[in-house]
């Protein structure tokens, strides 16, 4: 029984798309080098399950409208003209933000046991920060899932981006 092909759009799940196009993983790659991390079996299970178009075009830095049109013409789907708006996850410091307040803080590069280093962690170490309490994760790549899940619930998120 053959697959039934999904149309690529910023909506469209990582999982899911490589899933149906597993050719798309090297052009994936290709566009952006952040991308070689879904070579990773645990993040391939956990992150690309979650994770749009839209949220990868963020971390690989790729407008989402070249990234939707490359992947589309890959697999043979014509390209679309319809302009999608790019995720902007990174502001000016806000006002409740001072490292005073911050009371967790996780930093992958040196957290041994990457797995630590999860949506549902953040969620069981949030339970018991206060209001007004910030954690702080440190990462070597934008978690645009975990940010837009976090912001769903009704936590205030801010993102820096430090060097290149």
């Amino acid at each position: 029984m053959s697959k039934e092909h999904i149309e690529i759009t910023p909506s469209t799940r990582v999982a899911e798309m490589l899933d149906n196009y597993p050719e798309l993983e090297e052009t994936l790659i290709g566009i952006a080098p952040p991308f070689k991390k879904l070579k990773n079996p645990f993040l391939r299970k956990t992150v690309a399950k979650v994770a749009t178009l839209k949220h990868i075009a963020s971390v690989g830095n790729v407008p989402l409208n070249e990234l939707i049109n490359k992947l589309r013409q890959t697999v043979g789907q014509p390209v679309t003209d319809e302009s999608y708006e790019d995720e902007n996850y990174f502001q000016d410091r806000p006002g409740w933000f001072s490292p005073e307040k911050i009371v967790i803080a996780f930093d992958e590069a040196k957290i041994e046991d990457k797995t630590r280093i999860t949506l549902a962690t953040m969620l069981i170490e949030a339970k018991d920060v206060k209001k007004g309490e910030i954690i702080e994760l440190t990462t070597s790549f934008l978690p645009a899932p975990g940010i837009d899940r976090m912001k769903s619930m009704g936590y205030s998120v801010w993102t820096v981006k430090e060097g290149e």
